[in-house]
């Protein structure tokens, strides 16, 4: 059963959300019958980073607060990310466009390294504070998780998974998603938001009940 997760990295929901429902997916015993699909998604596409700028700075020019409340407003998000495992430090996080991280995604999904890509990232952006808006940032990430980093250097310089990042954003405009991280369960069910475990749980055993009760059984002639 396939099931299509749109996130980017800049979004510590994102990160916290994929930690419940990849808890909420290891503890079931179908889990293997699962194939999980990472979609591209910008919150600001239009950004790139400027030496200098800091998490706190951008909140407080795009939400038109303070430095101060920028930063309470994350105090909330820091401890949602305790309880569920993960660790974000605003202090040293830096805002970065995405694009190319999204490439990147892309680029280990046809080596079959997909998860550990967006794990290695979110950890990278919000745990080690990195610029995952630079080229070696991201190659060196991507040997970490056992991509070559000539390969992964030219599929990144030659724009090759561009055009698959823009068909997922294009696909989430399609589907009217406004925010993210949003999984489409089986093309049925939809779950926004970083749910709890048990939340996701609930809509894993339902969508996986019905897709199998309706999968077509092979019979050998």
């Amino acid at each position: 059963m396939l099931i299509e997760i749109w996130s980017d990295i800049m979004c510590p929901f994102c990160y916290i959300g994929k930690h419940q429902f990849d808890k909420a997916l290891n503890a079931l015993p179908f889990k293997e019958d699962i194939e999980v699909q990472y979609k591209s998604y910008q919150l600001n596409p239009e950004y790139t980073h400027v030496e200098g700028d800091s998490t706190y700075g951008f909140l407080s020019r795009s939400k038109g607060i303070s430095m101060e409340q920028a930063k309470e407003m994350t105090n909330h998000v820091v401890q949602m990310g305790k309880q569920a495992r993960v660790h974000i430090n605003f202090d040293t996080n830096i805002p970065a466009n995405t694009f190319k991280s999204h490439e990147l995604i892309h680029f280990a999904a046809s080596k079959g390294k997909a998860k550990e890509m967006k794990e290695r990232l979110f950890e990278a952006h919000f745990t080690e504070g990195l610029n995952i808006e630079k080229l070696e940032v991201l190659v060196q990430l991507a040997t970490e998780v056992g991509l070559l980093a000539e390969e992964t250097k030219e599929a990144l310089q030659t724009d090759r998974y561009a055009t698959a990042v823009r068909q997922d954003l294009h696909e989430a405009r399609q589907i009217g998603i406004r925010g993210v991280p949003f999984f489409l369960f089986d093309r049925k069910y939809a779950v926004s938001g970083a749910q709890g475990v048990e939340a996701f749980t609930e809509v894993l055993e339902k969508s996986y009940q019905e897709w199998k009760d309706n999968k077509p059984e092979i019979t050998n002639n």
